[in-house]
């Protein structure tokens, strides 16, 4: 018997057609509209590069961008301290990350309150002890109390020694990508080896509509004198910094994406480079970002489609939401959001544990539920392995019409194989209800109070830990 097994997944998947259409818009752009760099350095390197340029404007050909597409991975491997928590990035690799920029924190009684260096720590913590996070964010949240001029340099001490996983670099100015890679080098034992392996990761923003701002063109060129991965982001607002239109979007920041990554190429031939987009539409009744909108959804998997097209490692968004409570909304926005991120091949995805508000607070209540959610999905893609041993007719045949399977020898010997909630309910009504009837934020306050009490701070060099501590202290007093 032949069947059609012809996979269908019922969001939009781009035709050849459709993506040469957005394709060749982007050339375009890049070729008649440009980008500007905010940045001379950025301008003088196109320029010897032979590229056409007006003041701060460059402008790109089809064959340029074809040329730094050559060089940029489609994979690539990020070291970890110990050694043994390296994540691989691009294909069919996926790792998944706290969220970062919140400036405050939602608490369990619905208030906010103004984000602290012990709720970044805390952060830490929690990525050390998760199961399911691969690697620390960078501005996990703002610290409030630390001077915005040398927090980054307690916020990367901080990812490096209370956390054992690979990390994201400081990433506001070129000089704080310095200070990220002097620390790295104090780690991995100089900076010639940064220049053979990756061992951190930065973000750097496009500045829609198709700027780049001069510390971000500084950030992606310090990074890529070393070769340490650059994750190009872009979010446009859908109808205030890009078009109304879904695919003009698509093709806006296509272009921005792009003319970032040959400035990575020029810079180091060979730097990885992410493929990342947040862009969501603009809410024009309450003018804000909507990232828990269905059209933030559709242009993740856009982005997904074009960044396999150029054959580039990929970040879109993790559970977002513009709730500011972990309820109904955030489960419902986070969930969607997340699901589309993982199931269309998103390889790189931030947020993908504790944002709320739009990017403006976050909950470490949600983090902990978004964490169960990052747990079902991993479930979900796991695949089942279709054998005569696991169909087991015989077991099928053994028990025969109307028996049990209950307590059959195979069901004790596989039963632990299925999945089990750390914090979700399955309890019936009258249990759940006798052990005190508990919404699941209320199971997740006191989770987080025991995954905090259970850290154990990961083994470090002491010696190295002081070097840390002590090129951090010259750095501050040169900024004070």
């Amino acid at each position: 018997m032949c069947l059609n097994n012809t996979r269908q997944d019922r969001m939009q998947h781009f035709t050849p057609e459709e993506i040469q259409l957005l394709h060749d818009a982007s050339m375009k752009i890049l070729s008649e509209v440009g980008v500007e760099f905010n940045s001379a350095a950025a301008v003088t390197i196109f320029e010897k590069n032979g590229f056409k340029t007006d003041g701060k404007k460059v402008f790109f050909t089809e064959n340029d961008v074809l040329k730094a597409l050559e060089t940029t991975p489609s994979r690539f491997v990020v070291k970890s301290r110990n050694g043994d928590k390296n994540v691989t990035i691009g294909e069919q690799n996926y790792v998944l990350l706290p969220t970062g920029g919140a400036s405050n924190v939602v608490t369990p009684t619905g208030e906010q309150r103004p984000t602290t260096f012990a709720d970044y720590q805390t952060c830490c913590r929690l990525v050390q002890t998760s199961d399911q996070l691969d690697m620390t964010g960078f501005l996990m949240v703002q610290p409030n109390d630390l001077p915005p001029q040398t927090a980054h340099l307690d916020m990367v001490s901080a990812n490096i020694t209370l956390c054992d996983k690979p990390y994201m670099s400081a990433t506001s100015t070129g000089e704080t990508v310095v200070d990220s890679i002097e620390m790295a080098a104090i780690v991995w034992g100089g900076k010639e080896a940064l220049h053979r392996e990756p061992v951190m990761v930065a973000i750097a923003n496009v500045m829609s509509p198709l700027q780049y701002s001069g510390e971000q063109a500084e950030v992606i060129m310090e990074m890529a004198r070393y070769r340490q991965p650059v994750i190009l982001t872009t979010m446009v607002l859908a109808g205030s910094s890009g078009p109304i239109s879904l695919p003009g979007v698509l093709a806006l920041q296509n272009a921005e994406l792009l003319a970032g990554v040959v400035l990575t190429q020029l810079v180091g031939p060979g730097t990885p480079v992410v493929y990342s987009s947040t862009s969501a539409p603009m809410d024009m009744k309450a003018m804000t970002s909507a990232v828990g909108a269905p059209e933030t959804a559709k242009l993740a998997s856009g982005t997904i489609q074009m960044a396999r097209f150029y054959k580039l490692p990929c970040r879109t968004g993790g559970a977002l939401t513009d709730a500011h409570y972990p309820d109904a909304q955030a489960a419902v926005e986070g969930a969607l959001t997340l699901s589309t991120a993982v199931r269309n091949g998103a390889n790189f995805i931030f947020h993908a544990c504790g944002q709320m508000g739009g990017y403006i607070s976050m909950s470490f209540e949600k983090w902990l539920i978004d964490e169960e959610l990052c747990r079902i999905l991993r479930n979900m893609l796991t695949p089942m392995t279709i054998t005569p041993e696991t169909i087991d007719v015989e077991t099928i045949a053994s028990i025969g019409p109307g028996g049990q399977y209950l307590t059959h020898p195979k069901t004790f010997q596989q039963f632990r194989n299925l999945s089990q909630p750390v914090l979700f309910n399955r309890k019936d009504f009258g249990k759940w209800f006798d052990s005190g009837a508990e919404r699941v934020d209320e199971v997740a306050t006191k989770k987080l109070a025991e995954r905090l009490e259970g850290y154990s701070k990961p083994p470090i060099d002491t010696g190295l830990e002081e070097a840390l501590d002590e090129y951090v202290q010259r750095r501050k007093a040169l900024r004070s």
